[in-house]
């Protein structure tokens, strides 16, 4: 779910407090978009949306999230934004946010 080589080399390029802060910021405009996308959805936007998740997800390690965006991106940009499953991608950040927790606790990121 995590490309964990990714996140490590991310790690060593901008250390410890950057990449406190690198996650920090990541998280906060992730679930912005995500809790908008929940709240407030509007199909016309969410080839944008979606393409600003995936870009996220890709540079943090979020493999699997990044690639559910992607798949959702292109969907919605070829007029399909009806077929796009939000909730899959709701939870897949959930289950790739967990998993990346629980690693960098572990020591994964080092």
């Amino acid at each position: 779910m995590i490309d964990w080589k990714r996140v490590s080399d991310l790690h060593a390029e901008i250390g410890d407090p950057d990449f406190e802060e690198v996650v920090e910021l990541f998280m906060e405009e992730v679930e912005g978009v995500i809790l908008r996308l929940r709240t407030d959805p509007k199909p016309e936007l969410y080839a944008e949306d979606l393409h600003f998740l995936k870009g996220c997800a890709a540079n943090l390690g979020f493999v699997v999230f990044a690639t559910l965006c992607l798949a959702a991106e292109n969907r919605a940009a070829r007029g399909a934004a009806d077929t796009v499953d939000l909730n899959e991608i709701f939870d897949c950040y959930a289950s790739s946010k967990a998993d990346f927790l629980s690693g960098v606790a572990e020591g994964l990121a080092a």
